[in-house]
């Protein structure tokens, strides 16, 4: 196979590391034959097939390999066992390491972090200084941003937008088209879905869920199996929980 690049002299140290800045050996892409690329450790993290590549101050080392049509840029460090690799995007400061993987169409960028085995995939977006860690997984046109963290075996999914200082955790999912901000905490195996919306200081736990048009917010707080639906809002110092159903 024609190698579409090769280390250059150009070195920089990172965590006793020695990294090599690339250049290319030939047209593809947006890339021209003889431009430089970021830093790389050893071949075995930038695949030589495809139009994947590494730009500017970007690095990629460890057992770290980017592959397909993945992009890496500015600063964005990619390290660990981590993976990225189709049409994905990963630049700014951001970084992937451990066992993460970023596919698809996805976007990972600003100071976000993903790691751990978590996925972010599809056409999703994780920016900020969000941290996607655990078995956690982002997909489908979901947005996370701000300082929000999704891990554990938490799934954000749909148009889902997750953001500000928010926690998901444990088996909880954020889908369709919810929004949870502020300092909303989604946890255990509650479920926010449809049109819902989560915020302030509100808790949704449990095996709670909360959707179409329902709003819990203020200190309110849903757990055990209750159910909030329709156009009901929940607010305060509210406390709904058991089998409870609140529909508007």
């Amino acid at each position: 196979m024609e190698k579409k690049y090769k280390l250059t002299e150009e070195t920089i140290n990172v965590i006793d590391k020695s990294l090599y800045r690339i250049e290319a050996l030939k047209d593809f892409a947006n890339i021209k034959k003889g431009d430089k690329g970021g830093f790389i450790e050893n071949e075995r993290n930038l695949s030589q097939s495809g139009d994947c590549w590494v730009y500017g101050n970007a690095k990629i080392y460890g057992n770290a390999y980017v592959f397909g049509n993945a992009k890496v840029f500015i600063n964005a460090n990619i390290y660990g066992n981590a993976q990225v690799y189709n049409n994905a995007n990963v630049f700014g400061n951001a970084k992937v390491y451990d066992d993460a993987q970023i596919c698809g169409n996805a976007m990972v960028c600003e100071d976000a972090q993903i790691c751990a085995n978590a996925k972010v995939y599809d056409n999703a977006k994780v920016y900020g200084d969000a941290i996607v860690c655990g078995n956690a997984q982002v997909c489908g046109y979901a947005r996370i941003y701000g300082q929000a963290q999704v891990r554990d075996d938490a799934e954000v999914y749909g148009d889902a937008v997750v953001c500000d200082n928010v926690l998901v955790s444990d088996k909880a999912k954020i889908s369709n088209n919810a929004i949870v901000f502020g300092n909303a905490q989604v946890c255990d195996y509650a479920w926010v879905y449809d049109k819902a919306k989560v915020y302030d200081d509100a808790q949704v736990c449990g095996d709670a869920m909360v959707y179409g048009s329902a709003e819990v917010y203020d200190d309110a707080k849903v757990f055990e199996e209750a159910k909030i639906c329709g156009n009901a809002k929940v607010s305060g110092d509210a406390r709904v929980y058991g089998k409870a159903k609140i529909c508007g």
